[in-house]
């Protein structure tokens, strides 16, 4: 069985709550948990970038993740990433497509934190999970039990959900 290479870079997927003042923060991610509790027998190597709300992610962040994804010897990758600027670090690795030659990227994030219990990040992580083995090389994102093309895929916040452009 091939490795995984498990990126993880915060967003809503990794935010923890304050009961004292109600705000959201990160602490580490929860990609082993989730793996222990969805009995995982995948081979994985599991990499915390940075942890950043993808609103406040930079260039300079972006360009450390496709770094790590062309000096990775892993040729199926997995990013978790917040949901809101996905599509924008999706494109990003899109236009290096050349670069990656030859692996299959998939950015996967949640649109309730995994701390909440009702979060979809479970199922999210487990889609991804299948479908970053099974996709022919190329960028993707993976919400909800679908996956889309870097450069055909667009957050739709008025129902919450991504969706094809065309």
């Amino acid at each position: 069985m091939k490795e995984i290479f498990v990126l993880a870079t915060g967003g809503t997927f990794d935010k923890e709550y304050n009961e004292l003042n109600g705000s959201l923060f990160f602490k580490e991610t929860h990609i082993p948990g989730m793996l222990k509790l969805g009995r995982s027998t995948l081979s994985i190597r599991l990499e915390t970038l940075y942890m950043v709300d993808s609103l406040e992610m930079t260039n300079e962040q972006r360009e450390a993740l496709l770094s790590a994804c062309i000096n990775c010897p892993e040729k199926k990758i997995l990013i978790t990433h917040g949901t809101d600027r996905i599509v924008e670090t999706a494109v990003f690795l899109g236009n290096s497509i050349n670069a990656l030659e030859g692996k299959t990227i998939v950015l996967t994030g949640a649109m309730v934190p995994y701390t909440f219990g009702s979060s979809d990040g479970m199922y999210n992580l487990g889609s991804s999970m299948a479908f970053v083995q099974v996709l022919e090389a190329g960028i993707y994102v993976s919400m909800n039990g679908r996956y889309f093309t870097w450069d055909n895929v667009r957050k739709n916040r008025e129902i919450g959900q991504f969706e094809e452009l065309k």
